[in-house]
């Protein structure tokens, strides 16, 4: 089982997205589980207060690092009397890239993962100088907390434990599971606002439709994120496409849904 235990000032950030979808089924099966905790409950004062002015001055408040210490030392604690361990992780604009790589990796982890969610200005430094933290970045850009990072790595990491998607080929053919872009989807019916099903698609014949499939992501990844074919050693058959999606004069312009190579 996937475990995961979120540390946060606002579980209601959190918590809810926990209850639909896949990530719902996944905890139903008993393949993934997820516990939420409220950092004020680690405070020692009568008001609960996980947060401060910085020292120094400066705008907006810094949360305390006692709590964040006190809470985690009760995660390691409970861990170890279940004979686990803990990893650590902390959502952060400076951490080391989240990828699909990544989750895989997490996907696999039999340690219980405690994520760490900052707000506000951030967290006391010395909550990174004592834990030494797995820093990690969904991005580069700013949120307001982590919150939202913790949902994306949950997310990512639990749709690739088997057994979570009904279709366990869903997982293989998604965009970068071999480090290309996805190919573009279709459903009933044939025909919307004039713009028709690739006849391909309608032809029943699986070999065509695998290659043109195939085509189609090295398309969309040569024009959305060409970074990603300049580091893969392409398969003869890959590098086939790709050249007669080159020769056939491969569009520059955004891709229209019903649209064929």
């Amino acid at each position: 089982m996937l475990c995961f235990d979120v540390l946060t000032l606002f579980p209601d950030m959190v918590a809810p997205v926990l209850g639909h979808s896949i990530l719902k089924r996944a905890q139903e099966k008993g393949l993934l589980n997820v516990q939420v905790h409220n950092l004020r409950d680690f405070t020692t004062d009568r008001h609960k207060v996980a947060d401060d002015i910085p020292y120094g001055g400066g705008a907006g408040m810094v949360m305390k690092a006692e709590p964040i210490l006190q809470a985690v030392d009760a995660l390691r604690k409970e861990a170890q009397s279940s004979g686990k361990e803990i990893r650590l992780l902390f959502p952060a604009p400076h951490g080391r890239p989240f990828t699909q790589d990544y989750a895989q990796r997490l996907a696999r982890e039999r340690r219980r993962m405690v994520i760490l969610c900052g707000h506000y200005e951030g967290v006391d430094e010395r909550v990174r100088l004592t834990l030494s933290p797995e820093e990690v970045s969904v991005g580069d850009y700013v949120l307001t907390g982590g919150e939202l990072p913790a949902l994306v790595l949950i997310d990512a990491a639990a749709r690739l434990v088997p057994g979570v998607l009904g279709d366990p080929e869903s997982v293989i053919e998604e965009s970068f599971s071999d480090s290309l872009l996805e190919y573009p989807h279709y459903t009933r019916p044939a025909e919307v606002r004039g713009l028709s099903v690739p006849e391909v698609l309608l032809s029943g014949h699986h070999e065509a439709i695998r290659l043109w499939r195939r085509k189609q992501a090295l398309r969309s990844t040569y024009l959305r994120r060409p970074d990603l074919l300049r580091d893969r050693v392409l398969t003869s058959e890959d590098q086939r496409l790709l050249n007669e999606l080159i020769s056939e004069g491969i569009s520059t312009e955004p891709m229209r849904c019903g649209e064929e190579v």
